[in-house]
This record gives C-alpha cells, structure tokens and sequence, in this order.
C-alpha cells in the first residue's frame, strides 16, 4: 500500500471570542426600490447580514437574543473585516453593534 502526497485542503472556521458574532454582510444595493441608482461608494451607517457564528459568551447569555443564521441589522463602526474570502463580506462585531434583528411575525 502506498501513502499519498497529497494532503487534502484544511478548511479554517472562524469562531468569535468574548461577546462578539460573525457576520456576513448583505450585498450592496446598487439601486433602491423606486428605482434611483446609487453611486458606488455611498456611506451607510447601519449595514444588514446574516449571523455565521456566535460566540459561546453571547449563546450562553439571555440578554442576547443572537442565533446563527438570523438575518441583523448591525452598526459597522467597530467591525472587523475577516480576509476570509475574497470578496470579504465577513466581520467581527461586537454584539453592542447589533441593533436590530429581523423575525417574522408569528
């Protein structure tokens, strides 16, 4: 029996510390619902994404409502781009930089 060479690719996970979440950033929009264009380096204050991971602090705690895969509304002031992918959609947030997470009426 012979031993391969090669060695399979190892896959990275990214795993928030403290109180913190993982986050991938929505696209861009490039134009709004009535239909105006916007430039390509316009400023928003507030982004939305999609929670990847939470931190083992932020799940153990009540007072966050966090869950992976919920869709949030977050301040990007301290985030921390992850260079993860290319397109680098990922960051680091703290948790007091979510202000708001979106769920369906029940």
């Amino acid at each position: 029996m012979s031993e391969s060479t090669e060695k399979l690719p190892v896959l990275e996970t990214v795993e928030p510390i403290g109180k913190r979440v993982l986050i991938r950033k929505d696209e861009d929009k490039k134009q709004t619902k009535s239909g105006i264009h916007l430039p390509d380096k316009i400023e928003i204050p507030t982004l939305t994404g999609r929670v990847v991971a939470v931190s083992l602090e932020v799940t153990n705690d009540p007072n966050y409502p966090i869950e992976k895969y919920d869709r949030v509304l977050f301040h990007p002031k301290d985030a921390i781009p992850v260079d993860f992918e290319g397109d680098n959609r990922l960051f680091v947030v703290p948790i007091e930089n979510i202000v708001a997470v979106f769920r369906k009426a029940k």
